[in-house]
């Protein structure tokens, strides 16, 4: 397989890569963060990037890779209009898509830009699960040589979360000594998974979800399908990564079969439980496994919600919101369904971890929620 035919860890599938989208939507408080410590000359040597999964953190850290490489840094000599002033701060994180360092990092050609992240394994032909020590060797390596022209280089981390206990202590030393001239941009999505010591040497961005407005404006950046917008917006948690998951695994269709199933509760529709649950339990449906589970969670964050606030927000699958206030009517039944929460995805991910038959697994999460149903309901 060649080097652009392997599958790219830090890119959703049905999404361009964040080098290759041309904007970043939502998050302008974040930029206009990163510029003002550009403009006042307070430009950290290391940014960590955080906020939920799919919010568009890579989409800034490489938004702000071409800005730097790309951007004369003002050298204090002034020159033949020196008596004219500074020239003005730039007002954007934009660079024109013709710019030479743009078309280079668009070819993955660009000599000052080191990218960090999961490798492929040859041998076993699919991606490690942790980004490696290996992986920092080479950055050293890059870190070692000067830039031929001697300006900015930069480093991006996606995700730095994905960096076994070796290769965060080799990064760490870099962080703690780093070269001049560099910048680097360590992309995020649990950041207390990270060490203290990584936190501490770098500067904190953080990104918010989206609104929904701005989910579908991404949506249709990346040029994925929006179906139920609504819904989308609902279950993805202002997640364009998210989102685009969900489109792609039949998400919507997904979680309307869990709320139809569980109207049936407490009286539960066992042959259609079933039925479900062994559509999980097919050869090569990992994914689709992980999918229901977690969607099954979702809702059950839903019935809490509803049962806490006495509203869970906008209908995501019909009948939902009749189901949420039947089985959620006060903060009593709220607090079962959040601890039942808890209990579930403990019982999942114990499940997962010894690779119980999925079929077995999803079965008892139904039948744990029709028992705390009819507990409940006949209370």
């Amino acid at each position: 397989m060649t080097d652009d035919a392997l599958p790219e860890p830090d890119r959703v599938e049905g999404a361009p890569h964040p080098r290759d989208t041309g904007r970043l939507i939502g998050q302008a408080t974040a930029e206009a963060a990163f510029l003002d410590a550009h403009a006042g000359g307070r430009l950290h040597h290391a940014w960590l990037l955080t906020g939920p999964f799919g919010v568009g953190k890579a989409t800034l850290a490489w938004r702000v890779a071409r800005f730097l490489l790309a951007t004369k840094a003002d050298d204090g000599e002034g020159g033949l209009f020196a008596d004219a002033g500074p020239p003005p701060a730039p007002q954007s994180l934009d660079i024109d898509a013709g710019h030479p360092v743009a078309r280079r990092i668009h070819a993955g050609a660009e000599p000052r830009l080191f990218l960090l992240r999961r490798a492929w394994d040859e041998d076993r032909k699919r991606l490690k699960t942790v980004i490696t020590v290996d992986e920092v060797r080479k950055l050293r390596s890059f870190l070692q040589l000067s830039a031929a022209d001697g300006g900015h280089r930069v480093v991006i981390v996606d995700a730095a979360d994905e960096m076994n206990i070796a290769a965060a202590n080799a990064l760490l030393k870099m962080l703690e000594e780093p070269p001049a001239g560099v910048t680097f941009l360590l992309v995020s999505h649990q950041p207390s998974r990270l060490l203290p010591t990584i936190r501490s040497r770098c500067r904190a961005l953080k990104l918010g979800t989206l609104a929904s407005s701005d989910l579908v404006e991404a949506m249709r950046q990346a040029g994925a399908e929006l179906g139920d917008g609504e819904a989308l917006s609902a279950l993805s948690g202002g997640s364009v990564g998210e989102a685009i998951r969900l489109v792609n695994l039949d998400g919507i269709e997904t979680y309307a079969a869990i709320v139809d199933l569980i109207r049936s509760v407490p009286r539960l529709d066992r042959p259609r439980a079933l039925k479900l649950a062994e559509a999980a339990a097919r050869r090569g449906a990992e994914e689709r496994l992980d999918l229901l589970l977690s969607l099954i969670d979702l809702f059950l964050a839903r019935l809490a919600r509803r049962g806490a606030l006495g509203a869970a927000g906008s209908e995501a699958a019909p009948g939902e919101t009749e189901l949420l206030a039947r089985l959620a009517p006060d903060p009593v039944a709220g607090r079962r369904w959040a601890e039942l929460q808890q209990t579930l995805g403990a019982r999942a991910r114990h499940g997962r971890a010894v690779n119980l038959d999925p079929a077995t697994l999803i079965l008892d999460v139904i039948l744990k929620i029709d028992e705390t149903a009819r507990e409940l309901v006949s209370a």
